[in-house]
């Protein structure tokens, strides 16, 4: 049975080289201003090698896209979903795939600025492919607090 997640990023990017420097603060950025631990997230469906194949849309790979990427559980925080919805994020992914990355979405998400059809942001791609309403106005923060069991 193929087993999906939604995966929210807590971690920070390690090195000192001026790349490295700049998503870090980015990173930052994001924690700050949407209050909270998470700066990103990805559709991750488990794959048989331990690894993930995640679905997003990444300011740092230029849009929405699909890769396989270890999830160490050090920097991300897994919460399942059903894996009924697999179908709907593939097809929402072949509709999607190669849209630019919306920073000025992300953006609006802590200050008003007008959406961008065609763009989109990690949390309002996730959130849409989860059919979650109002998805362009979700952080990585607010769409764990929708989806997350509470405690």
């Amino acid at each position: 049975m193929v087993r999906i997640f939604v995966a929210f990023y807590r971690g920070r990017k390690s090195g000192y080289s001026p790349q490295s420097l700049l998503y870090r603060s980015i990173d930052w950025l994001i924690r700050r201003a949407t209050r909270g631990q998470y700066s990103h997230c990805e559709i991750a469906v488990s794959q048989a090698n331990g690894r993930f194949m995640c679905y997003s849309a990444s300011l740092r790979d230029g849009g929405v896209r699909r890769k396989a990427m270890a999830l160490p559980t050090d920097k991300w925080d897994l919460v399942p979903i059903s894996g009924d919805l697999l179908p709907w994020v593939e097809e929402f992914y072949r509709h999607t795939q190669g849209q630019p990355y919306d920073l000025g979405g992300a953006l609006g998400v802590v200050i008003p600025v007008h959406q961008r059809l065609n763009k989109w942001f990690c949390s309002e791609w996730v959130g849409h492919a989860l059919g979650v309403s109002e998805s362009h106005q979700l952080s990585p923060n607010t769409l764990f607090s929708r989806i997350a069991p509470d405690p």
